[in-house]
């Protein structure tokens, strides 16, 4: 159940974003939906090897090479899913990096509390 709570949370925090960058459109809820399936699947599958590709330019610059891939995900989620539209690869940059955040917060209200230590 927390599952599918996980994914209709992350699609609404998909659909935010056009709200606060120009260049992302999400046509509609369900657009939103397919495009936060792919970006789980694409994070899951093809991201770790990106950044097993890329792992000496990501030690070179401190990990933040890793930001870059999080735009070339995202950018790739935009071109797989109809429904979603991102205008170049800086917009999908800072759209990965707000995508993030929120997702963050969804995973922070989802988890569970801390068991008390004695």
């Amino acid at each position: 159940m927390k599952l599918l709570m996980r994914w209709a949370l992350n699609a609404l925090a998909l659909m935010l974003i056009p709200e606060v960058l120009s260049g992302v459109q999400v046509d509609a809820y369900t657009s939103a939906l397919a495009a936060a399936l792919a970006l789980g699947l694409i994070n899951a599958l093809i991201r770790p090897l990106l950044l097993l590709i890329t792992l000496p330019i990501t030690l070179l610059t401190l990990g933040f090479f890793a930001l870059v891939i999080n735009g070339l995900t995202f950018w790739m989620a935009g071109g797989l899913i109809q429904g979603l539209h991102i205008a170049d690869f800086w917009t999908a940059f800072w759209a990965a990096l707000i995508y993030s955040l929120l997702t963050s917060l969804v995973g922070l209200v989802l988890s569970d509390p801390p068991e008390r230590r004695r």
